[in-house]
């Protein structure tokens, strides 16, 4: 098992996130940020409540004002155990009272609020009928670099992620794959990526032959054979953050044409790797990637954007796509993942995750890029 390099958080990191995120509200033009249970309510105070229910749970956060979070009596025990506790305060309200009016005078009562993406309709209707001179807007859309630079401790934890996978690749690698199903193989990504380490797995693709050429293949029942290529894309949470890598394989020695695409891929991954440094768009990295499949004739293969953003989620801002202009910035990590799709053939896809450095990029994942053979 992959060695815990946990750096564990503190109350005063917690504030100086808050901190930050109330300042970036403020020079977003917003009155404050409305955080509802999910990734940024742990991000931002350590509290993961262990059940989603309809009962309203909003950390609200205002320039000048003291981080609140209000919260169900049944539920404030654990709250006041999170990390982050110390550094706001506790205002619950008991089942037959009115959240919303225990909500509303922590707000302005006209102001544009940014408001966490994955919170409820129910609770955002309520805050708009009790307060109706407010208006809002999703944190993706109003401060989408709001958890994007990682700091060391995030780094370190990002980085621990990526071992714990690279470990979990180099022993897939050797096992059987020829008779086996996807599924099989599937649960022995997710049982190897848990004993190196993660308490959460979110995807393990597995995309056999054909079903290569699918980038989100759902795994199924289709037999693995000699001859196949097979896309492994596999990942999820370790100590918090986030894994992701992609490596294909190939069950037995495959053709001249198979071995063409897979370098090719690799050099394109290399290319989008080569474009990583402080101050260039992320649309930059993609445009390097793509460039090099496109000028081989394989363009219309390349049907995903290059790469998108992880930490405590394994899918967040920033993304590596055409038209998107933000400046990469230092500490910033995402996926650099070219592929190419052939229908009814086979795909090949290349996925490291990577750091922003002062001069360039850091690779997170560092197993080989060169074509698998295996059994």
């Amino acid at each position: 098992m992959t060695g815990s390099t946990r750096a564990p958080f503190t109350a005063d990191d917690y504030r100086a996130r808050m901190e930050r995120a109330a300042r970036a509200a403020a020079d977003a033009g917003l009155a404050g940020l409305l955080v509802a249970p999910g990734p940024d309510l742990v991000w931002l105070t350590g509290y993961a409540p262990t059940a989603m229910t309809e009962r309203l749970t909003l950390l609200v956060l205002a320039p000048g004002q003291d981080p609140v979070l209000v919260v169900p009596t049944l539920e404030a025990p654990d709250a006041a155990q999170a990390t982050g506790a110390p550094a706001l305060t506790l205002r619950d309200w008991t089942d037959g009272k009115d959240p919303y009016a225990l909500a509303a005078p922590l707000l302005d009562r006209n102001g544009r609020f940014g408001i966490s993406d994955n919170a409820w309709a129910i609770h955002l209707l309520g805050l708009q009928k009790t307060l109706p001179g407010t208006s809002y807007a999703s944190l993706t859309e109003a401060l989408p670099m709001l958890r994007a630079v990682k700091d060391a401790a995030e780094l370190e934890l990002l980085a621990a992620a990526g071992a714990a996978a690279d470990a979990t690749f180099e022993e897939i690698r050797n096992v059987p794959f020829a008779g086996r199903r996807e599924s099989e193989i599937a649960a022995d990504l997710s049982r190897l990526l848990r004993e190196h380490g993660h308490e959460q797995v979110d995807f393990t693709i597995v995309a056999s032959g054909p079903n290569g050429a699918n980038p989100h293949h759902e795994v199924g029942d289709r037999v693995v054979e000699r001859g196949d290529m097979v896309v492994l894309d596999f990942g999820g949470l370790r100590a918090g953050y986030g894994s992701d890598t992609s490596r294909t394989v190939h069950v037995g020695e495959p053709t001249d044409e198979e071995r063409r695409v897979h370098d090719l891929v690799r050099q394109a991954q290399e290319a989008g790797f080569r474009a990583v440094r402080p101050g260039v768009a992320c649309q930059e990295v993609d445009r390097a990637a793509r460039a090099v499949i496109a000028d081989a004739g394989y363009g219309e293969f390349f049907i995903h954007r290059t790469g998108h953003g992880i930490g405590v989620t394994t899918h967040e801002p920033p993304y590596m796509i055409e038209g998107e202009e933000q400046p990469l910035v230092p500490g910033m990590c995402f996926s650099v993942e070219p592929g190419v799709y052939l229908p009814g053939r086979f795909g090949v896809r290349i996925e490291d995750i990577v750091t922003v450095t002062e001069d360039g990029g850091r690779r997170l994942n560092t197993t080989g890029r060169e074509m698998v053979i295996v059994e």
